[in-house]
């Protein structure tokens, strides 16, 4: 009787594996299948003090401070040919009472102009800091001169300073990839 069974399970398993869903099965649909992955990453951050816009030992204002960082991510190949959109979100804290004009300029290893974007950074004060963000969506025909940067340099130009000017001005920034395999 064990024999039976046993032979009564195996039989049930062969007709189960036999008549397996796989009639109606499209194999060339694995083609059309795409791999969307989004890949975030921190950016740029700084954190400017009022003074920094003033040279004391030669008593000028200093209007414009840059820097400069390298963005190493964008020049493998397989990303390049990718990338479908990208997304830069940029957060300024500002307790200057100063307007600001920020500028990202984009630069290939040759140093030639890939990619620019700015903003302005609304005034704040010492006691009531103000947040402005800025939202830079590049896509398209931008993508291609975006992915030939290999570094980005940030200018922060104020307007006029002077020796009493108190106060910061951060950022804190990130980008979102948006890649199709």
């Amino acid at each position: 009787m064990n024999k039976t069974i046993s032979h009564s399970i195996y039989m049930v398993c062969a007709c189960l594996l036999f008549s397996a869903c796989i009639k109606d099965t499209d194999f060339d649909q694995a083609e059309e299948i795409a791999l969307t992955p989004i890949v975030e990453l921190d950016l740029i951050y700084f954190n400017l003090r009022a003074d920094q816009f003033y040279d004391t030992i030669n008593s000028t204002p200093v209007l414009t401070v840059t820097d400069t960082t390298e963005i190493k991510f964008l020049d493998d190949s397989s990303l390049q040919e990718s990338l479908k959109r990208a997304e830069f979100y940029f957060k300024f804290t500002n307790s200057i009472p100063r307007t600001f004009q920020v500028d990202f300029q984009f630069l290939s290893e040759t140093n030639d102009t890939t990619y620019v974007a700015g903003t302005s950074v609304i005034e704040g004060m010492p006691a009531a800091p103000v947040i402005t963000e800025f939202i830079e969506n590049v896509e398209e025909d931008d993508i291609l001169r975006l992915t030939q940067a290999n570094k980005v340099v940030v200018s922060v130009t104020i307007p006029s300073s002077n020796e009493s000017l108190e106060g910061t001005l951060n950022l804190k920034s990130k980008t979102t990839y948006f890649l199709e395999y």
